[in-house]
């Protein structure tokens, strides 16, 4: 009985957080925060600005990325005398020798464009970034990741939104260029889309807190400087920036009509140890600034949801328990004779959470594009991936609890030309978690092996999405670890970047 009712209290626990993705459906569709195109006028018109802008580029080993991002930076357009751009270079391979001669490439064309190298990473990205500040001559600071490509008309759509002197920065929405390279792309992009399209589209039209995602957005030199400037003791110091400076009174905007290009990660590893850094740096974040949060004068609705918002990863910390609990409940509710009702309660719960999940990020493909019902089609495999993720998240969530503040790691990226090829020192080491995660999936698949055998249909579909997450994150990282250097890994589609949808 004690077992049966830790599980229902988990249950409830995380239903919790499944009720809070339907109040953010409800700000998005009621919100009445201004949108992008009655702050600025009509985004497309070409205007003259008196502002000048720098462009920060932080890199770090980005060897097949950065002469793009250079080029991309470079075409950005924007009056020459109002206009520099800072190449921060942590780097320590031949990232330097190709971004010297891009920034030299660009010199001799008139872009005003600085190569900074620094021989140590100290602060990693949030150290680089402040130590350009220091140096930059801009009023307004765009800050790029080496994978996003904006296109030359990004700073005449959203410089102008800064005529309002609220306003402290300016995040726009991530676009994929290989969305359709595997499965694994297809729904790192569900979850991304989901994410600006609704999580930020429902902050901002609410106008609850929000924040800047490390790169394609715009700040307000004055915000950064007044919230206390760019901090390295999170993972996440773009989190860590955003909360700093809401709660200085500045004001953000997100712009979902304009759309940055980028790359998402193809490897499992690289994803899996993207996901580790945010959730740990979230948490790290939450810890930071959570208490003087609490302490302002905010109204409780902006609190209540900023604190769902930074502590959003600690449902891992309940999912770990929640996934070794299920099997033996149901086995307990079918030899003991528990009541058929409860268990009707179970499937209800359950199947009212998954509901709630693929009804957000339906919502958030119908936002973005007419082909909406094709890419619905991969939101089953999308929730068993978040199942998946369970093991690694938590384990950063922990590790942010115990104050262990690590590394701050690259996600590895290949570009066109070298898409996919398994490179020695870039991302591909396989953590000791993924033996747990097979675990996990070797013991759902009994699981899924004895629902089928005494007849409990109604609990097989269930089990087989905690069955395919698990087996999918650790058999794909196992997969890639034995890959030969060099070799692509299996693709749903054979085109690279592609722009349309993974057959």
């Amino acid at each position: 009985m004690l077992l049966v009712s830790l599980y229902y209290l988990l249950l409830a626990c995380l239903s919790i957080y499944g009720l809070h993705r339907g109040v953010l459906l409800y700000f998005y569709a009621t919100g009445s925060n201004k949108s992008y195109c009655e702050a600025s006028g009509n985004p497309t018109h070409k205007r003259e600005y008196g502002r000048r802008v720098t462009i920060q580029l932080p890199i770090f080993n980005e060897r097949f990325v950065v002469e793009s991002a250079i080029d991309a930076l470079s075409r950005l357009r924007y009056p020459r005398e109002l206009f520099e751009i800072q190449i921060l270079d942590d780097s320590t391979d031949e990232t330097s020798t190709i971004a010297q001669a891009a920034v030299e490439r660009w010199q001799s064309r008139g872009i005003s464009i600085q190569y900074r190298h620094r021989a140590t990473r100290t602060g990693f990205k949030a150290g680089a970034l402040a130590e350009g500040l220091r140096e930059a001559k801009g009023d307004l600071v765009a800050v790029f990741d080496a994978d996003f490509l904006p296109a030359p008309d990004f700073l005449e759509k959203v410089v102008g939104v800064f005529d309002d002197p609220s306003i402290g920065m300016i995040q726009a929405r991530w676009d994929h260029n290989n969305r359709g390279h595997s499965l694994l792309t297809r729904l790192q992009a569900l979850f991304l889309d989901g994410h600006f399209v609704l999580e930020h589209g429902a902050r901002f039209r609410s106008g609850c807190f929000f924040n800047f995602n490390g790169t394609a957005g715009v700040w307000r030199r004055e915000a950064i400087e007044t919230a206390g400037g760019w901090q390295s003791d999170t993972l996440t110091e773009d989190l860590d920036l955003s909360y700093r400076a809401q709660l200085a009174g500045w004001k953000f905007m997100f712009v979902p009509d304009v759309a940055v290009p980028a790359e998402l990660p193809i490897h499992m590893t690289a994803f899996k140890s993207q996901q580790h850094r945010w959730a740990k740096g979230s948490i790290q974040t939450c810890l930071k600034v959570l208490p003087a949060l609490l302490r302002s004068s905010l109204s409780w609705r902006i609190k209540a949801e900023a604190c769902f918002h930074l502590a959003a990863n600690f449902n891992y910390l309940l999912l770990m328990p929640f996934c070794v609990l299920l099997v033996p409940v149901m086995v307990v509710r079918h030899y003991y004779g528990a009541a058929s009702g409860m268990a009707l309660v179970d499937y209800l719960l359950l199947s009212a959470a998954m509901l709630s999940i693929a009804n957000f990020y339906l919502v958030s493909q119908c936002e973005l594009t007419s082909n909406w019902w094709r890419r619905c089609f991969d939101i089953p495999a999308l929730i068993a991936l978040s199942l998946g993720l369970s093991v690694n998240n938590a384990a950063a969530v922990i590790e942010a609890l115990m104050g262990r503040t690590g590394d701050f790691v690259r996600t590895p990226k290949y570009g066109n030309d070298a898409m996919g090829r398994c490179k020695p020192g870039y991302g591909n080491t396989v953590s000791w978690l993924v033996w747990v995660e097979m675990g996990f999936g070797v013991y759902f698949t009994g699981a899924v092996i004895f629902a089928v055998a005494v007849e409990l249909y109604m609990a097989v579909p269930f089990l087989i999405l905690f069955q395919f997450g698990f087996l999918y994150a650790s058999v794909g990282s196992l997969t890639q670890q034995s890959a030969p250097e060099g070799a692509l890994p299996t693709s749903s589609s054979p085109r690279l970047f592609a722009t349309g949808e993974g057959e």
